[in-house]
């Protein structure tokens, strides 16, 4: 620390903990109740815990009564008094019915899982699976997936796969004795075979798959028919044929052959990445018994087979994207998203599009079933000013996205810099934003309650609060977004949020529309269409005078939503302007802006932050001479670039685990696939390799940052996760280093046991906090 340190980090330290205490909600579930006009709500909530390391989860629950059927009177919540914490609680499922609760408990360091069906009053059942059996549950947002059947007698969910046995040797050598544990001081287990895994976040993670719950015989099963060649996420039951006689499990499968060069058996990084091949499956439930005489085992689309009873069934052949399988209440649909459009051009993030299947109430293994598109990918939205549907952008679907008519479903979506909430008829096909369209704030569906919608809302400086859409009875002409209202909902988060909302109340939100700059004749239409950036500033006189901060995704085929951020709040209550650049490439915007950006990197989305910040400057909002930037991953490619691309431009940066140099990076990322679609274009996906040829190599450099690293003037702080297998250390390291001997102003800060996000909360903590001291001490050194 320099001198003025100490008074500075005590000084923002404190204000950056008012900002970490407030929680965040995490979801929601609506329980049934017998009264019609009443329901209760469970939500999740969480809030970092610095001294732990970790983050507290609680469990806060309110009775919501609303008049049925007349959508005219606001809705009452009654809370409980104090929120319950669930300390070791991995995950909390109700049940259908909302008369029982599955309590996952994952096991740690070879202690047993422990599932726990409570009811209203007591424990009814504690299952303890042995490590023989699966290991922890999933519970991320990706291969997640815990599911009730309607009788509420069995759980399907996804668990880790039994490690593989290791070899164990003594003092006489290698022996073939069980038993042998890590503790024992006269046998040690061998290392065995590496087991390739998803990537980042799951490292050390086995392979997912899938598993039942027998309630009543408090027993577990593993599915069977699933080939080992199929990572399996998002499970759901499948509607009881009549009589009872089948039971179905529907659920996602990622083959290891996921696309990559020559289609070896590779499996690339999967977080953040829809463009992985995967695809719907059916198996039987592993609890019935044989299938009945007549009804032939179907086979798998790869051909291979299971023991033990039919084959998984791929239902969707045609399709090399499908996600988030959900049956509507009846049984009667099955809608799916797909990203197809982001595994066929290997773009890591593209347009979704949603398709629906009529499911047959007699449906057998051998029938093969016809799949109908619902909404197709937008290309370019028919207007450029942000009013006409720029297609699907869902990062997740509701457990149960069905509204009480059967055939509308309820989605989250990014919507240009905004995120929204849109109700689709699948039988129609009809898309509305039901969320209000003249606010700067974003919305997230919590969960549905009849025909009625649970949500939060939120804006770069208004906390998180809940929100209750009400769909009111209007004529067709008057279009399904008039249809709803929003009332906000007074609730305990208002009291948490009250100290940050005092900081942030003199502050203003703005959407600014930028045209693109000097757009060349072989652009696509969508790739012209303006691109956007959030202004947050201080409403006060001479906010222009004040310093800001360009604030940058990554992806790059990520978005920056009107949404409430700690980092954000945290560094605009520091007095800071901040420009939050949605460049080209960006979801949100259709499909042939997100598209305009593979093969362009380090040119056009470099071009497009410089001329967000020039229409700033023009616009009279922003000082020139003031400006700092900051990204982390693909932001932290950009402002790494600008620094070096436009080093007269910034005073003073701050990058967060970025990519310096692709051609370092192609062979150390787990997504080494990624290093050809952005710097060479879709078309070099079939080329990627980890060795890659020496013309790559050196489009690779010339692409990067490293490239422009004698040209850097601004002081730079480097902030690196040690256990980052996106973009390793030694990227940012390497960029750093380089600085360093070249005379820069360089300081670098490690996180050893951090993944890309370094969202451990000691260390979101610390790393904001020195950005915040960093830019205030060279900010101010020109002011």
């Amino acid at each position: 620390m320099d001198a003025m340190a100490p008074e500075e980090y005590a000084s923002q330290s404190k204000l950056l903990q008012e900002f970490t205490n407030v929680p965040s909600i995490d979801s929601a579930s609506i329980l049934k109740t017998n009264d019609e006009d009443r329901s209760r709500a469970m939500f999740s909530i969480s809030q970092p815990d610095l001294l732990a390391n970790t983050n507290r989860k609680y469990v806060l629950y309110s009775h919501i009564t609303t008049r049925a059927g007349t959508g005219t009177t606001s809705p009452d919540f009654q809370w409980s008094p104090f929120p319950t914490e669930t300390t070791g609680v991995s995950a909390t499922v109700p049940s259908p019915s909302g008369s029982k609760l599955l309590v996952v408990r994952n096991g740690e360091r070879g202690c047993p899982t422990k599932l726990e069906i409570v009811c209203q009053s007591h424990v009814e059942k504690e299952i303890h699976v042995a490590g023989s059996v699966h290991g922890p549950l999933y519970t991320d947002e990706w291969f997640h997936g815990v599911s009730w059947n309607q009788e509420e007698t069995l759980v399907a969910y996804v668990a880790e796969a039994p490690a593989t046995p290791r070899p164990a040797f003594n003092r006489s050598g290698y022996t073939r004795e069980e038993g042998c544990s890590e503790g024992d001081c006269s046998a040690w287990k061998g290392q065995g075979v590496w087991e390739e895994d998803w990537g980042e976040t799951y490292s050390k993670k086995g392979r997912p798959s899938l598993f039942v719950l027998d309630i009543p015989r408090g027993e577990v099963v593993a599915a069977k028919g699933v080939p080992t060649s199929l990572s399996v996420g998002q499970v759901v039951w499948a509607p009881e044929s009549p009589g009872g006689r089948h039971k179905y499990l529907v659920f996602v499968g990622w083959s290891e052959r996921n696309g990559f060069f020559q289609n070896t058996a590779r499996k690339l990084g999967i977080k953040y990445c829809s463009n992985r091949p995967c695809a719907l499956y059916a198996a039987p439930c592993p609890i019935q018994g044989p299938e009945p005489p007549g009804n032939p085992p179907a086979t798998t689309s790869d051909g291979k087979s299971g023991s033990g009873g039919a084959v998984a069934r791929n239902l969707t052949p045609g399709f090399s994207s499908a996600l988030f399988p959900r049956f509507s209440r009846d049984g009667r649909l099955l809608v799916f998203l797909s990203s197809k459009q982001a595994v066929d051009s290997g773009a890591h993030n593209a347009t979704d599009s949603l398709h629906v299947i009529n499911w047959p109430s007699d449906w057998k293994m051998d029938e093969q079933l016809d799949v109908t598109q619902v909404v197709p990918v937008v290309m370019c939205p028919e207007d450029d000013d942000g009013g006409c549907f720029p297609g699907l952008y869902c990062s997740s679907v509701l457990p149960d996205p069905w509204l009480s008519d059967g055939r509308t479903v309820i989605l989250t979506s990014s919507w240009r810099s905004a995120e929204v909430i849109l109700s689709v008829d699948v039988l129609s096909g009809k898309v509305a934003r039901i969320t209000p369209q003249d606010s700067c704030y974003s919305w997230r569906a919590l969960a549905l309650d009849g025909t009625n919608v649970l949500a939060v809302s939120s804006s770069p400086i208004d906390p998180p609060s809940i929100s209750y859409g009400r769909r009111l009875a209007v004529t067709p002409a008057e279009g399904e977004a008039r249809r709803w209202t929003w009332d906000e909902v007074t609730s305990p988060f208002m009291a948490s949020n009250s100290k940050v909302k005092s900081l942030l109340l003199h502050h203003s939100v703005s959407i600014l529309k930028i045209p693109v700059p000097s757009p060349s004749a072989d652009l696509s239409d969508g790739g012209k269409l303006p691109l956007e950036a959030i202004f947050v500033s201080c409403s006060c006189k001479g906010s222009s005078r004040s310093p800001t901060v360009v604030v940058l995704h990554g992806g790059p085929h990520s978005v920056s939503v009107s949404s409430y951020s700690k980092s954000s709040a945290f560094l605009a209550s520091l007095g800071f302007n901040l420009l939050v650049v949605n460049y080209r490439g960006t979801p949100g915007y259709g499909e042939e802006a997100l598209q305009s950006l593979p093969g362009k990197v380090g040119s056009q989305d470099v071009e497009d932050c410089l001329a967000a910040l020039d229409f700033a400057v023009e616009e009279e909002l922003v000082d020139a001479s003031r400006v700092a930037v900051v990204g982390i991953s693909h932001g932290g490619f950009l402002t790494t670039h600008l620094i070096g691309q436009a080093p007269d431009r910034f005073a003073v940066a701050a990058a967060r685990n970025p990519v310096c140099n692709l051609s370092l990076m192609a062979g150390t990322t787990d997504i080494p696939d990624w290093c050809y679609v952005v710097a060479c274009g879709t078309q070099a996906k079939r080329y990627a390799s980890e060795a890659p040829s020496p013309g790559h190599l050196r489009l690779f450099y010339q692409r990067s940052p490293i490239a422009h690293v004698s040209k850097v003037k601004a002081p730079l702080l480097m902030l690196l996760g040690g256990a980052d297998l996106r973009v390793p250390a030694s990227n940012g390291l390497q960029y750093a280093r380089s600085l360093i001997e070249r005379g820069g102003d360089v300081k670098i800060m490690m996180f050893p046991e951090d993944i890309h996000e370094i969202n451990l909360p000691r260390s979101d903590f610390e790393s904001f906090l020195n950005i915040g001291v960093w830019f205030k001490k060279h900010l101010n050194a020109v002011a």
